[in-house]
């Protein structure tokens, strides 16, 4: 059995990182899939769709750290809401290559990359599951 093969209700790989993102999108099987090709993420863990073709988690590992999604579940008090009031940060060295390849995966362009009066290059992206992904270069030493 693999680590993607997963049946348990938890998750089956440590987190990594300290602050642990948890999103609940609608189709996170398909999400996990879009953010493989858009952002490069490993699906350590998942569990098997139920017979609704829901999954209630998986676990990626996003720019080497841990990003958890799950489908909405409203009979168990916990209904689809759309993303709202948060951003994703990938902090990363390219950002070319980081925001090419995650628009051509499908990623909307929110606010284009550019050079920012704090001197990093800084831009923002929308999935297809309306989750804003952030993504930020630091300024390079002089």
């Amino acid at each position: 059995m693999s680590e993607t093969d997963a049946t348990g209700p938890g998750p089956a790989v440590p987190p990594k990182g300290g602050v642990v993102a948890y999103l609940t999108v609608d189709g996170a099987l398909r999400a996990a899939e879009f953010y493989e090709k858009a952002f490069g993420a490993e699906i350590l863990a998942s569990v098997p769709p139920d017979e609704k073709g829901r999954t209630m988690h998986v676990h990626l590992v996003v720019n080497g750290t841990s990003v958890m999604l799950s489908d909405a579940f409203p009979e168990y008090g916990h209904p689809l809401k759309a993303p709202q009031s948060f951003s994703l940060l990938l902090p990363v060295e390219d950002i070319a290559a980081w925001w090419d390849r995650a628009v051509a995966a499908g990623a909307e362009v929110v606010t284009p990359y550019q050079e920012m009066f704090w001197g990093d290059v800084y831009g923002q992206l929308r999935d297809p599951f309306g989750v804003i992904w952030a993504m930020n270069q630091a300024k390079r030493a002089a």
